[in-house]
């Protein structure tokens, strides 16, 4: 019998299907502090949050590297996930909705 492999992506692969290529604005984009965000996960490894988080609003906190530290609440406790800035994006006034 084969061992099931637990890398990083397995099992996840299905749930990130579809969530293509980056586009180069995408991944220089930068954002304040204060700026609100959803986080919607793309298939590029680099700074992805756990999916648990997926389409939940936070807040950015501070930038840390190349991601950004944002809080989320997760029902009555708020937690802070550091995440890729191709992860994020922006609500708000900023592009109309």
């Amino acid at each position: 019998m084969v061992k099931r492999s637990k890398g990083a992506f397995s099992g996840r692969t299905r749930q990130l299907r579809g969530k293509g290529k980056v586009s180069v604005t995408q991944a220089v984009r930068t954002f304040g502090v204060g700026d609100k965000v959803i986080i919607t996960p793309k298939a590029r490894r680099s700074g992805l949050p756990h999916l648990r988080y997926a389409n939940r609003h936070g807040i950015i906190v501070e930038k840390r590297g190349r991601g950004y530290l944002v809080q989320v609440r997760d029902i009555k406790a708020t937690k802070k996930i550091i995440v890729g800035s191709i992860h994020l994006k922006l609500i708000g006034a900023a592009n109309g909705s």
